[in-house]
């Protein structure tokens, strides 16, 4: 095969930023395409050189293979590496790249096609001895033969998209009578995330863990597999911790998996980066799941336990070399665990989270490592995924990797949009996940009401701390000294700091060269300024000290507490206005997206908790529900609309 020079990658953000690393250390040339949304993005500026593809739908830019193929074609790229995500399991544009003389760098378009249908995977898995569980794979796809298979397999059953993953258009179903409804969002999520309404179910296992095997092909009949991950921390069947080696892994099982991976691997003559995907059961019984034909989200973990570079060896795969390693020489040491931040608000139901990026510090130390494409000033859109990226740590056992990582996350600075950030530091400090015993029902089973999943109330130390950074902002913009104020004056300073809804009072009484006494309703606080900066400042607070980043602007403040952000606003001279009540009949979009159904009328009654409106945002649909009992008043929303944050939809009466 000819040799690669310059690489397109046909992707974004973090995925985009990780490949480029590999591919310029080796000394490959590198491609980044770019959407409208995305034309200051970190993998735009690391790459050699970047080509606009279309506006901010993924459509019309990421998901565009004209596009994309052109912008090859004009930047004289020879190969393209595809990511994970968008195009990365599309065959269709893997023979596009083929047929226009590209390398594309992954495996056969045939393989792609097999595997990623789940219907088509599952026939040729049973074909090949893997052992798969109970379902209806058919091609008749008509709601009546669902239902009709739906009762020969029993409830509780899982319905899934055919051609997709990460949780779209999958749902669990526990009886009959809410088959219906689940097929017809299934199918709606489907088609929008994958371009495929196509459907299976599958007999439902409560609680097994996800286990998957890495695997990896050459062109030269060669395949092995790199160990296992266990991917078991799900929220609504998308990973949110991802470890290697299993936990409960032993040799025998880890033989089994691996002989299990390998049979399907061989069934479509894999070539490249591949995952086969097993859900285990508490009987040490396992079955087959699906495939990914690409390179996944959480290979980082394979990479420390193994030394490798995972895409450094998709390269050499696709110049046509032999793989460095058999699967005798395959060695595992010690342990990884990676955790994906998202840009969501865990209080929100997990909704996707849009906004600027006023604070980004990720916390580099050794034995972690973080993968991202983030950098301060650029916008979180509604377009894309909602994952910012990954936080990685490896360690001699299980437990000093968990120990890194958590440390990791708590210090992370990410300042602007809400995150899962504090949700993950729960997670790492619950005793059941330290202990490894868990299966993918511990967060409903252990996180359906937990603290970190309620918006975080400021303490009286963040309080105050906000209060002096609005006063040490105002002392320099009016160059006033830090004892220039109330040093002996009777009179407090007030100030008035408001979060959504919410206000609360600080008042401060008394500035006495770097000391600070403020008052936080009952309590009194004494603040000694040690360092201040625009973005950082040390604080001594009952005598102990700490650092705490911030960013400031125009009366909005974005406080970073250990771990997690807080946006603090400062009214002290606004006008207190009235507040809508919770009961409102104004109905405004959570986050800015898509309507993709309104399914009211103007003048038509409807009652609370009726379902009115449909938004797509960050791949996923969010249903939005009346508040009141009502008529229907105004519309102002129709499908395909573009709306923004906090947009009025319409208006009950």
């Amino acid at each position: 095969m000819p040799a690669i020079h310059k690489i397109l990658i046909a992707n974004r953000g973090e995925i985009a930023c990780r490949i480029q690393r590999t591919a310029q250390a080796l000394g490959y040339r590198t491609v980044a395409v770019f959407s409208d949304a995305d034309t200051d993005a970190l993998h735009v500026q690391m790459a050699d050189q970047a080509v606009p593809i279309g506006p901010a739908p993924v459509l019309q830019s990421y998901l565009n293979v004209p596009a994309i193929l052109d912008a090859a074609r004009r930047s004289g790229a020879d190969a393209i590496h595809p990511g994970y995500g968008f195009l990365s399991e599309n065959a269709g544009f893997a023979r596009a790249c083929e047929q226009a003389g590209l390398i594309f760098i992954g495996p056969s378009a045939d393989a792609i096609e097999l595997m990623g249908s789940k219907r088509l995977s599952k026939l040729a898995m049973l074909d090949a001895g893997v052992p798969c569980i109970a379902g209806y794979q058919g091609a008749a796809q008509d709601d009546a033969t669902l239902l009709s298979e739906a009762e020969r397999i029993g409830y509780p059953l899982m319905i899934k998209a055919s051609a997709g993953g990460g949780g779209r258009g999958m749902r669990l179903v526990h009886d009959a009578a809410h088959l219906p409804a689940q097929l017809r969002t299934a199918r709606s999520e489907a088609l929008n995330a994958f371009g495929s309404a196509e459907l299976i179910l599958e007999q439902a296992l409560i609680d097994p863990r996800h286990v998957e095997v890495q695997l990896f092909g050459d062109h030269h009949g060669n395949l092995i597999y790199l160990g296992e991950r266990d991917c078991s921390i799900q929220r609504r069947h998308q990973k949110v911790i991802e470890e290697a080696p299993c936990p409960v892994m032993t040799a025998e099982l880890r033989q089994a998996m691996g002989e299990a991976a390998l049979k399907a691997g061989r069934a479509v003559n894999y070539v490249g980066a591949g995952t086969v995907e097993f859900l285990l059961d508490a009987r040490g019984q396992f079955y087959f799941l699906e495939m990914n034909t690409r390179l996944q989200v959480e290979h980082p973990v394979t990479e420390l336990i193994t030394g490798l570079d995972l895409v450094a060896w998709q390269l050499s795969v696709a110049e046509g070399r032999p793989l460095p390693l058999t699967q005798a020489q395959v060695q595992l040491n010690g342990h990884a665990m990676e955790v994906r931040l998202y840009a969501e608000d865990p209080a929100q139901d997990f909704l996707p989270q849009t906004g600027r990026i006023q604070g980004w510090e990720p916390a580099l130390q050794h034995g972690a490592r973080i993968d991202h494409g983030l950098h301060e000033g650029q916008t979180v859109s509604p377009f894309y995924d909602p994952m910012l990226g990954k936080l990685i740590a490896h360690g001699a056992t299980r437990e000093e990797a968990r120990r890194k990582l958590l440390r990791a996350v708590q210090d992370t600075v990410l300042l602007g949009v809400q995150s899962n950030q504090r949700l993950l530091e729960s997670l790492l400090q619950h005793p059941q996940f330290i202990s490894g015993e868990f299966s993918t029902g511990f967060i409903p089973q252990h996180f359906s009401d937990h603290q970190s999943l309620h918006t975080h109330t400021p303490s009286a130390e963040e309080l105050a701390i906000a209060a002096v950074l609005f006063y040490l902002a105002s002392a320099q913009q009016h160059r006033a000294p830090l004892s220039g104020w109330r040093n002996n004056a009777s009179v407090p300073l007030h100030y008035r700091l408001g979060l959504d809804e919410q206000n609360w009072t600080a008042q401060l009484l008394r500035c006495a060269g770097d000391v600070i006494e403020v008052q936080v309703a009952e309590r009194a606080l004494e603040l000694k300024l040690i360092d201040h900066s625009t973005c950082s400042v040390t604080l001594e607070i009952d005598g102990l000290r700490q650092r705490h980043a911030y960013r400031l602007d125009a009366g909005q403040l974005w406080l970073f507490t250990h771990p997690g952000s807080l946006h603090l606003e400062d009214r002290t001279h606004a006008v207190i206005g009235s507040q809508t009540s919770v009961s409102s009949g104004t109905l405004k979009a959570p986050m800015d997206g898509a309507i993709v159904d309104v399914l009211v009328s103007e003048g038509s009654a409807v009652s609370k908790g009726q379902l009115l409106v449909v938004l797509e945002a960050m791949k996923m649909e969010h249903p939005l529900t009346a508040g009141i009992d009502g008529v229907l008043k105004r519309v102002q929303v129709k499908v395909g609309d573009q709306v923004k944050n906090r947009q009025v939809l319409l208006q009950v009466e």
